[in-house]
């Protein structure tokens, strides 16, 4: 084999990397979800593109994919409103009919043509070539799948696919708890053992099937929708990470009378990667399995009139900045969706006018104040991040379908 190794690569295959050989398997990613909008928009624009007046001032005519680069940035280079990706991408749909297929070392290329725009992986004029990359072979098994493009950069929003937890009360009432510590230690922190007791109907079990490792958390605060009251959810407070030891059990210990009873053994658990120190009451979920979280940064497909129920991580703080996460009240069961890009308003304020004599209030009309994406949704609320934002963000502020 030489140094490099050319290999044609489409959305619909992924390489895998085994012992300085290239195979071409089939690509799980293809299954991610695309909504049907998002598909329909890209059919629709699949021949067109989208108007030369969407593209932003200097929107490369070439442009190869870094390491580091996200899909948001690559869609503000390329576009004034980088919702509309979809729209600009749309025309590739033949040639790779996944969005979310696009990796370091790929090289996009700007068509201009009868006042509109598309942006294709292969040379205007070379319609119908596959790509070539050059890929360096290894002696260890990697899907390209983990090395695909991500939304937003990693750092800003990984700790949040784990750490917001909205559940029913009860729920986090039922889950497994801490009830005592090694060394008869109050808190505990990472690399210490404690020991929990589940539920009588499904207890702590180390057996085949069972889950091994566990998310830590505490408390179950209610978030409340800012114009109804209604609780929407309970968000648990994330207090680390937990593998399973060994689980319940009973042991049989001599009763003095000839005879056995049997005692009960609570799981032991190990803690790490705790980001607060864990006590007695304290309640363990298993963790989630390890999802592929790259989406596509689009406008919604349904109306969105939303509000920001709470700043995620800073009760005390009354504005949330530009990368703090925020909750709002719409969830997926109203078509919300990861991915969806939300344009924020201001609350507008209410005022005295002074220049009045009567010194009426008077209430300051909504400005736009930025964008959020949605990254994590549940039932009733999705989480969302603050991309660009002018003035802070507070409960109560409204998101909006972008404009």
């Amino acid at each position: 084999m030489t140094a490099f190794t050319s290999v044609r690569r489409t959305a619909l295959g992924a390489l895998t990397i085994i012992a300085g050989a290239l195979l071409v398997m089939p690509a799980q990613a293809q299954n991610y979800p695309i909504s049907s909008g998002q598909r329909a928009t890209a059919q629709q624009v699949s021949e067109r593109g989208v108007p030369l007046e969407e593209l932003a001032p200097n929107a490369p005519d070439s442009y190869t994919v870094k390491r580091g680069d996200t899909l948001w940035g690559i869609s503000g280079m390329y576009l004034k409103r980088p919702w509309r990706w979809p729209e600009l991408w749309g025309m590739n749909l033949k040639a790779i009919p996944n969005p979310h297929l696009i990796f370091p070392g790929q090289t996009l290329y700007l068509e201009k043509d009868g006042g509109y725009a598309r942006l294709r992986t292969s040379r205007p004029g070379a319609a119908g070539e596959p790509e070539t990359v050059r890929v360096s072979p290894r002696t260890r098994s990697d899907s390209l799948v983990d090395s695909a493009l991500p939304t937003l950069k990693p750092h800003l929003i990984e700790p949040f696919l784990v750490e917001p937890l909205v559940v029913d009360e009860q729920t986090l009432l039922r889950a497994p708890r801490v009830i005592a510590t090694t060394d008869e230690r109050v808190l505990m922190g990472s690399g210490d053992r404690v020991y929990v007791r589940g539920d009588a109907a499904s207890p702590m079990l180390a057996e085949a099937g069972e889950p091994r490792y566990y998310r830590v958390f505490r408390n179950a605060v209610a978030l409340k929708d800012p114009m109804t009251g209604a609780v929407l959810g309970y968000e648990a407070q994330y207090v680390g990470k937990a593998e399973l030891v060994r689980g319940e059990s009973f042991e049989e210990t001599p009763n003095g009378k000839g005879g056995y009873n049997a005692e009960y053994v609570p799981a032991t658990v190990d803690l790490s990667a705790t980001k607060e120190e864990v006590q007695a009451g304290d309640r363990l979920l298993p963790a989630p399995a390890r999802a592929f979280m790259s989406y596509t940064p689009r406008a919604p497909e349904v109306e969105v009139d939303a509000r920001v129920v709470s700043i995620y991580g800073s009760s005390a703080v009354a504005y949330a900045a530009q990368n703090q996460v925020v909750a709002i009240n719409m969830g997926s069961e109203d078509g919300v969706e990861p991915g969806h890009v939300l344009s924020l308003m201001t609350k507008g304020d209410r005022i005295k006018d002074t220049t009045d004599k009567a010194k009426p209030m008077v209430k300051l009309p909504s400005e736009i104040n930025g964008t959020a994406m949605v990254f994590r949704t549940f039932e009733r609320v999705s989480y969302a991040l603050l991309l660009e934002i002018r003035n802070g963000v507070r409960v109560g502020d409204r998101l909006v379908n972008p404009k």
